[in-house]
């Protein structure tokens, strides 16, 4: 063995001596360990050649190549231990001269092994680690072949219980098989799991780590699924950074055929799955030669052998009686027990080809530290960091980092940990309520303790646990030395947080003193870039692309993490980008960023932008205020003087005039930015910098068509000619800004009491992106949020909005139907309410309202212009030119002043009937404002759903795009009537919303019939025991003959709230009456989920309801994919259209759920189209819920990932087409017509084909791509849907005559 030993002096920088004596090694360490200047890192690693950058490290490095038989070098460098025997040998590898360094995230680093190494796949998206299944069909459509010399066979299943169950079988049929989950999904795997590991069966399960469901959902990342499912047999290795998710997924997949054993691979969601980092790839070559070896040959050949194969049978999966089960489960004993020795000859392995040394447990710190802190995953970056700060600060400290969970090999973990330690602080990413402590804290305690019994001489450790980063909280080296300094403190707290402010149980530790927050210890040199983006702009993509070039083009290392917060497109995203002369381990967001870009100027205002950009760095801001005139004049004084004070290299652009003059429109302002970017960090050569800016540009634009590649390429041309140079005026400095006065006690406070409460701790601060500062006391333990909370939002993010001209208005209310968002209203008023004296603006033009019951009332159509997002949907809709899209800086002022009176009008919903399309539009929409995308083709739907029933409206809402536009916290677009009645919300998991639903309504009838029984058992007491007045008496009969018809039955439970009120205590059967009263209102429960849940996942469940004959109504928002998930493939999605998991295009019809449900013959069934059918829409819903059984109207929903020609603005029309063409049939089939000669259930409402559905191919890019990527394919599947959309509305005909069965 060499060791080099090397450290960074006081004045002659780096130094290093090499030398075979270890012990020359550690005295150099004690020699210098007070050294400030010393850095004190141990890893191990390769000696780097000489003139290379070498990390300050102590190498241990082979004097050859590893062999197994040699023994395994310490964990520590330091403490030796002897690798355990009963391995297989395996001839000396190789090591590559060099390494194939590359731009890559966590997900793709980990697929691009599976892929390698693996024949079957079997997929299904969840978010984070749907990215694995998309690269993995990707490279299986273009037939890219893994280290077998196969293509991979990847198919998309309907669940991951499906995708469980088909891996299971695929295995039993000896396969080499893997498949990609997390968080809900990898708890699906769980009985498959047991399974698997029961058989001893070789396979990896790659995890981006997740949280889990509970008070709510949240898509990011812990190590919460992960934990759940430890208990299942399957050994668990835990990656720490991107390179790790490559090089440890190699691993896994040699352990587990070393073992047959299977491997759990995991890795933080999102902080590793989506971080983007400079990796060193392992060639195919290198994986094949070494999967050539006896040992691995032996065991694939094992594998197949004892397959399922009618040549060779057995039996497997049998039933066991207490006789023999408890034998056969220990019998699998001696395969654990040398399961850990099997994982680090593997490691052994992969270090010889690449030069990393893994081991199961790492230590990294002081040789003679006094504190150690244990963890898992990426939170041991920041804690490395940590690490060095203190060291180098006169501390001892130090870090294992535990890579292997199970099994679990407590010698060879304490072989890790320094004699001198004294205390040790386990943290975990995950919380157990109610346990004595976390996963990894008790293993760590048990093995501890039992060595200290075991070894009495031992010296005894203080052990503490505490909890970090749940849902990808940010955890700091400040956190971590925090942790350390709880441990020097005389009691250290034991069960404790950190990174939050826990005010309630008092467990949170304070911040650190030694490194306070936002202080950086990154490696010198390192360039640090935020990217403030509006979801949907191409931000977050472009910004993907700059750190390839960057990475890929020039020596520099490169990270890139992103942010988004709750809303769809139109949200707000953060890149976090870092490049500079070191390895970049930062597995945290950007403190003081050297150059920050603006991509909103409407942030400037919201957030608090500027305390992330570092004194003199560069702020470059797109704005339509290009002059130090109009901008001094749009800025808040709370900017200008921190622009002052910071002093930044200020620029200006108007990206929105150039995105707009190039084709793009005025929201795509990425690539405009991005070429800024690059002109200004000089990063590279600007000519070098736009030609390969220009080719990312090809490539990642290639599928949506040459026209869009080309619009991006004029766009990076004009770009740097409109950016200026802005110096900030000293005035700026001088600008006072006093402290805002809130009114101590406002009205909205004692008419909402906690909804005005929740609105002003919790909404405020979480909407203004200060959601991390808020303490544990703000919040409900349960995570229920009051309705209404949207209506704070403002985003602000349209940079053109409509404005009405009344000339030409007709009334009919369709701008109000198909918008989105709820941001353009018909607006009723008396003239008296719009004289002076009521305070209407002058801009408040109306006109007299036409129609039945509006005569003497003035009308206008009013647009909120913050809640606006610009889509354009509306004056496409508007057929007589009555709205026109205007800049927002035009008219934000004036509108703005005009929503605002509109707002405090009475809302006058009972002069028309609620049921035709202009009456519903004169409802209160009671969902509005919602985080959907501009142009969402979901919400318009449930918007009118709230406005026809939303007063008794309860939702069960499956896991997907309705449930993050319509519950993300704090943001509840759901609101309240004048009364306080509203629609109740509520979302359980993906796969169970069917189910969820039936248990919501079956538990409201069971209620409301106790009730009706406590009732009439109240009007038949004798008047001695129930002595009520003649009012409440009459009132209690009309609702008990009526309770189950909401047109009287909520009428009247209007009537009883006051009575009740008054004479509750009259009797303690009044009493009861008077605590159930909430359910005399008659409900109407929902069931609603996009067509993934209902046509996959959810499909069984949906299935039972339907047969159920429960009345309950179900809504189906049909995207034809998994919007949510980024666009994959569903049982609803169309033959020839490119989706995710569907690459090469779909090659099976679509699944005709309609269908399936009038199968039943007692089912309502409706087929929608809003955009293309105002009245049918609205007819359908009505009927649905009028009802007495299950009901089900599926809604075609037009979806920004169709990839429609002219936009989402352009949804009307393209409804209109797939209807006209026979691609979306409207129809509605209700088994309460009886069926006569002039009466039929069937009634077919698109009468007859018009055009071809051709029309549709040419204009969605779906079906596109595949015309231009093989059109003799796309011809045939074009060919064959034309031939069926035929024969389908034939039998539609047939059936609406009477003619057909269905």
């Amino acid at each position: 063995m060499i060791f080099a030993y090397t450290w960074r002096g006081a004045k002659n920088g780096i130094n290093t001596i090499r030398s075979p004596d270890i012990n020359l090694a550690r005295k150099l360490i004690v020699q210098n360990s007070r050294s400030r200047a010393f850095n004190k890192r141990i890893v191990a690693g390769a000696t780097p050649p000489d003139g290379a950058a070498i990390p300050l490290a102590l190498y241990e490095v082979p004097a050859a190549a590893p062999n197994s038989n040699v023994a395994a070098t310490s964990c520590s460098n330091i403490l030796p231990f002897s690798s355990p025997s009963g391995t297989a040998a395996n001839k000396p590898l190789e090591t590559p001269s060099a390494a194939n360094k590359a731009p890559m995230d966590g997900n793709e680093a980990a697929a691009a092994i599976a892929y390698a190494v693996s024949d079957v796949s079997f997929i299904y998206p969840i978010t984070p680690s749907t990215v694995m299944g998309e690269l993995v069909d990707q490279w299986s459509a273009e037939g890219r072949t893994n280290v077998f010399g196969n293509v991979m066979s990847v198919t998309e299943m309907e669940s991951e219980t499906g995708a469980a169950g088909a891996l299971h079988g695929a295995l039993a049929a000896g396969s080499l098989s893997t498949t990609f989950t997390c968080s809900q999904g990898l708890l699906l795997m769980v009985p498959n799991m047991y399974k698997i590991a029961g058989e001893l069966t070789p396979c990896v399960l790659h995890v981006t780590a997740r949280a889990l469901a509970k008070h709510a959902l949240s898509i990011f990342g812990d190590h919460q699924d992960v934990m759940a499912v430890r208990q299942t047999g399957w050994a668990m290795l835990c990656s720490h950074s991107v390179q790790e998710a490559h090089d440890l997924a190699l691993v896994s997949h040699l352990a587990t055929l070393r073992s047959s054993v299977p491997f759990l691979h995991f890795f933080d969601g999102f902080r590793t799955s989506h971080e983007i980092n400079t990796i060193e790839t392992i060639d195919n070559a290198a994986i094949k030669e070494l999967l050539s070896q006896p040992i691995y040959a032996d065991a694939i050949r094992h594998h197949r052998q004892r397959a399922l194969n009618p040549t060779h049978p057995h039996q497997r999966g049998t039933a066991q009686g207490s006789d023999v089960y408890f034998q056969c489960a220990e019998a699998a004993n001696p395969f654990y027990d040398r399961a850990f020795d099997h994982v680090v000859q593997a490691m052994e392995e992969v270090s010889a080809i690449t030069g990393r040394s893994y081991k199961p447990y790492e230590y990294v710190g002081a040789p003679d530290a006094d504190r150690v802190i244990v963890l898992m995953g990426s939170g041991s970056q920041a804690v490395e960091e940590a690490v060095h700060f203190m060291n180098d600060n006169g501390h001892k400290v130090g870090v294992i980092k535990v890579r292997l969970f199970r099994p679990w090999h407590s010698d060879s973990f304490l072989g890790c940990l320094p004699a001198s330690v004294r205390r040790v602080c386990v943290l975990d990413r995950t919380k157990e309520s109610g346990s004595a402590g976390e996963p990894l804290y008790q293993q760590v305690a048990a093995g501890l303790h039992e060595a200290e019994i075991s070894h009495p001489d031992m010296p005894r450790r203080f052990i503490v646990g505490g909890r970090f980063g749940l849902a990808s909280k940010e955890f700091l080296p400040s956190h971590a030395v925090a942790c350390f300094e709880n441990l020097e403190q005389h009691q250290p707290m034991r069960d404790f947080s950190v990174g939050i402010v826990d005010d309630v149980t008092r467990r949170s530790l304070p911040p650190s003193q030694l490194l306070p927050p936002g202080v950086s210890s990154l490696p010198p040199g390192t360039v640090q870039c935020l990217f403030w983006g509006v979801g949907g702009d191409g931000t977050v993509g472009a910004n993907k692309e700059a750190i390839k070039i960057i990475a890929s083009n020039t020596p520099l290392s490169a990270q890139a993490y992103f942010q988004y917060d709750a809303h769809k497109s139109g949200g707000v995203t953060v890149s976090h980008l870092r490049f500079g002369p070191e390895k970049i381990a930062a597995p945290y967001l950007v403190q003081q960023a050297d150059y920050m870009a603006v991509n909103h100027q409407s942030y400037m205002a919201k957030y608090d932008i500027l305390a992330s950009l570092k004194p003199g760095g560069v702020l470059v801001l797109n704005t339509t205020f290009t002059t130090v005139e109009s901008l001094t004049k749009y800025l808040p004084d709370k900017v200008k003087r921190q622009l002052a004070v910071l002093k930044p290299r200020l620029y200006l652009i108007d990206a929105w005039s150039v995105a707009r003059d190039s084709g793009l429109g005025s929201k795509h302002v990425n690539m405009v930015m991005q070429i800024v970017f690059f002109n200004l960090s000089g990063v590279l050569p600007i000519d070098k910098a736009t030609s390969l800016l220009k080719k990312s540009i090809s490539k990642a634009y290639e599928r949506k068509g040459p026209q869009v590649v080309s619009k991006n390429h004029a766009a990076v041309d004009a770009a740097i000619s409109a950016l200026q140079s802005v110096d900030i005026p000293a005035a700026w400095g001088r600008v006072e800004t006093p402290a805002a006065l809130v009114h101590p006690n406002p009205p909205a406070k004692v008419q909402s009491g906690s909804r005005w409460e929740f609105m002003e701790t919790v909404a405020k601060p979480m909407l203004a992106l200060e959601g991390d500062k808020l303490p544990v006391s703000v919040f409900s333990p349960e995570g229920f949020v009051p309705p209404g909370t949207t209506l704070l939002e403002k985003r602000a993010v349209a940079a053109q909005v409509p404005l009405w001209k009344a000339q030409n208005c007709t009334q009919c209310n369709v701008c109000a139907l198909v918008c989105p968002h709820a941001a353009i209203r018909p607006v009723l008023a008396q003239l008296h309410e719009l004289d002076a004296a009521g305070g209407a603006p002058a801009s408040f033009d109306t006109i007299a309202a036409t129609g039945h019951g509006l005569a003497g009332l003035q009308y206008r159509i009013q647009v909120s212009p913050y809640d606006c997002t610009g889509c354009d949907l509306c004056t496409n809709a508007c057929t007589v030119d009555a709205l026109e899209i205007a800049p927002m800086e035009n008219l934000a002022e004036a509108e703005i002043a005009n929503w605002e009176f509109a707002s405090q009008l009475p809302v006058r919903d009972n002069l028309m009937d609620r049921s035709s399309v202009k009456g519903s539009q004169l409802q209160q929409p009671l969902m509005e404002f919602s985080g959907a995308c501009e142009g969402c083709g979901e919400t318009p739907y449930v918007k009118l759903l709230t406005q026809l029933f939303g007063d008794r409206l309860i939702i069960a809402n499956a896991t997907g795009c309705s449930s993050i536009w319509g519950g993300s916290a704090p943001s509840n677009p759901y609101t309240t009537n004048a009364d306080g009645y509203g629609p109740a919300w509520a979302n359980s998991l993906l796969e169970d919303n069917a189910q969820f639903g039936l248990g919501i309504a079956t538990g409201t009838v069971q209620r409301r019939q106790a009730l009706r029984r406590h009732v009439q058992g109240v009007l038949e007491a004798p008047a001695e025991a129930a002595p009520i007045s003649g009012d409440l008496r009459d009132a209690l009969s009309r609702w008990s003959d009526h309770w189950d018809e909401p047109e009287v039955a909520n009428v009247v439970a209007k009537e009883l709230q006051p009575l009740l009120e008054r004479e509750k205590d009259a009797a303690p059967a009044i009493r009861e009456l008077y605590g159930e009263r909430d359910m005399l209102h008659k409900p109407s429960t929902w069931i609603i989920g996009g067509d993934g849940w209902a046509y996959d996942i959810g499909f069984g469940g949906l299935d039972h309801v339907l047969a159920s004959g429960e009345n309950v109504n179900i809504l189906v928002l049909d995207t034809e994919l998994y919007s949510n998930t980024g666009g994959q493939r569903s049982k609803a999605t169309p033959m020839s259209a490119v989706a995710k998991f569907a690459a090469g295009g779909n090659a099976r019809p679509k699944k005709d759920l309609g269908a399936i449900a009038m199968s039943y013959g007692d089912v309502y069934v409706a087929s929608t189209s809003l955009h293309a059918n105002y009245v049918q829409v609205v007819k359908a819903m009505t009927e649905a819920e009028r009802y007495p059984g299950v009901s089900l109207v599926l809604c075609y929903s037009p979806c920004m990932q169709h990839g429609i020609n002219a936009g989402l603005c352009s949804a009307v029309d393209e409804s209109k087409m797939a209807v006209e063409t026979g691609y979306w049939p409207l129809y509605r089939y209700n088994p309460s017509i009886k069926e006569d000669a002039s009466h039929h259930r069937f009634q077919l409402d698109s009468k007859k084909l018009k055009g071809s559905i051709s029309q549709i191919f040419a204009h969605e890019n779906r079906f596109q791509i595949l015309e231009r990527k093989a059109p003799e394919v796309a011809k045939h599947m074009h060919g064959v849907m034309d031939e069926s959309v035929h024969e389908r509305f034939n039998k539609f005909k047939q059936m609406a005559a009477g003619d057909g069965s269905v």
